[in-house]
């Protein structure tokens, strides 16, 4: 999971694109990048850390241009190295940025194919310079001596053809114009839109509609799966479907969790859909436990805020908001470690005892993956006085890896892997644990938009949208986190050995 924005202006955009990574900092929290170009140079500015963090004024000074692409970061597989972040470059032909998010499944095979076949070097182990070279070469298979629409929306074609996976890309090609597009079966979000301005129309291409929103653009629509968009630098707007076969599968967890609630994917109102998990989960639980004896209904911040809210009003008792959260601690769940995982639970979250004491609490999450977190939190609510706690889950258990994007690859560490959910709730230490069924999930969702007519719910019932994801796949992917796990923790030692001959 991250963020990626493109802006074609007509004027300065580093500052229209710093904005929208902030309000795309809920999709990445370990790098953030930023490239414009001006005439025929790049300026880019990239490092670890909060978009916040990384630029500073003087860096904000030298980004100019009038057209630009920007990218904040999440890792994948455990790996959160600052050369691995984006936007990604190479200058053959005519000089290419590229953001990305997603994750391809044959990283490998491409990466083979582009050493022996095409002549290109891949420098580290991302997926997203492994896509990069794959447009770059299909380009210059294609262009003449000036790029033309048409050989763009040709090379999109090709790499659709070679690659699998997930992916919402948005490129950079200097002195041309910015190109957003997307994967044959949409599982990434990706959006456009149009602002007016006193000197022209300003386009720009987004993972989330919040980020056009917030920065007064028009939405236009989402990029469909397989689709192309290209803005030429003078703003004229050019769309294409560059797949053969292309089915709108995508991924569901967007709304169970990683999008903002006031952004719309694919016509499909994020917040709406969070309301009727709560309802659904209500219902579920009136059918379980018709005589229960709830008190008060507790979200765990943030995003089952918006569920928890329906649920206390179908459930006819109190919602309250006993869980205050610090907003200067990241999200735990996209934390490349899971030791931070782990220390952040109590620096971010804190009780308002008044809330727990001498109450019967049902604690309402977004999902339940590893476990951890809600084992720490179920107990600070029994410190804090609660007689009884419950946990309801407005996803269904997670028990397969995830192989488009998100930080889940090893069966191995989801709580509810190979055992029930009276299990679960006993390892988690709740006196009852209620899951949202997979069905009434999809539920939430279909409906809006005609042409969607099934999700990726791949990490609930394993069934993955794409081809070569088997149990081979997958051990090898297992087997690649627990090798990059160990890389990280001997760098670490590495670092401290040097830091003590040093002192």
């Amino acid at each position: 999971m991250c963020g990626i924005v493109g802006m074609v202006g007509k004027g300065e955009v580093s500052y229209d694109l710093y904005d929208a990574l902030t309000v795309l900092q809920h999709r990445g929290q370990d790098a953030a990048g930023i490239v414009t170009c001006d005439g025929d140079s790049l300026n880019l500015r990239k490092s670890n850390g909060l978009v916040r963090d990384v630029f500073r004024q003087g860096h904000m000074n030298q980004l100019k241009g009038s057209m630009g692409i920007a990218h904040v970061r999440y890792p994948t597989a455990g790996t959160s190295s600052s050369a691995e972040s984006q936007p990604m470059y190479v200058n053959s032909p005519f000089g290419i940025c590229l953001a990305h998010n997603g994750n391809l499944t044959n990283t490998e095979e491409l990466n083979e194919e582009l050493f022996r076949s095409d002549r290109r070097h891949i420098n580290t182990s991302s997926d997203s310079e492994v896509l990069l070279n794959v447009f770059a070469h299909e380009l210059q298979d294609i262009a003449g001596m000036r790029l033309q629409p048409e050989d763009v929306f040709k090379a999109i074609e090709r790499v659709h053809e070679r690659a699998e996976g997930a992916y919402a890309v948005v490129l950079l090609i200097i002195g041309y114009g910015i190109v957003g597009f997307r994967d044959p079966n949409g599982i990434r979000p990706i959006c456009f839109g149009k602002r007016v301005t006193d000197h022209g129309i300003e386009h720009m291409i987004a993972s989330e509609t919040v980020a056009l929103n917030v920065l007064g653009f028009e939405v236009t629509r989402d990029i469909q799966p397989g689709e192309a968009v290209y803005i030429e630098t003078n703003g004229k707007l050019h769309t294409q479907q560059c797949a053969e076969k292309s089915e709108y599968h995508p991924c569901i967890f967007e709304h169970v969790y990683l999008a903002r609630p006031d952004s719309t994917m694919d016509g499909i109102s994020v917040y709406k859909a969070r309301l009727k998990m709560g309802e659904k989960l209500a219902d579920k639980i009136l059918r379980l436990y018709p005589e229960h004896d709830i008190d008060v209904v507790i979200p765990i911040p943030d995003t089952s805020c918006t569920a928890a809210l329906p649920m206390a009003h179908r459930l006819e008792v109190k919602y309250r908001e006993g869980l205050m959260k610090n907003r200067y601690i990241g999200r735990t769940f996209i934390m490349p470690d899971q030791k931070e995982r782990i220390k952040s639970v109590r620096r971010k979250l804190s009780t308002v005892a008044l809330e727990f004491k001498n109450k019967n609490v049902l604690l309402v999450d977004d999902s339940i993956v590893r476990g951890t977190t809600s084992k720490q939190i179920v107990q600070m609510a029994r410190d804090a006085g609660a007689k009884k706690v419950y946990l309801a889950s407005a996803a269904p258990p997670v028990r397969y890896p995830n192989v488009y994007g998100i930080d889940m690859p090893a069966a191995q560490e989801f709580v509810a892997h190979g055992i029930t959910t009276e299990e679960i709730a006993d390892y988690i230490g709740v006196d009852w644990l209620v899951y949202q069924d997979l069905e009434d999930l999809k539920d939430c969702a279909l409906g809006i938009n005609d042409e969607i007519k099934s999700f990726d719910c791949s990490i609930f019932d394993g069934q993955y949208v794409t081809e070569g994801i088997n149990e081979d796949y997958l051990s090898h992917l297992e087997s690649k986190r627990n090798n990059s796990a160990k890389q990280k923790s001997h760098n670490v030692e590495l670092e401290v050995i040097e830091l003590h001959n040093q002192s």
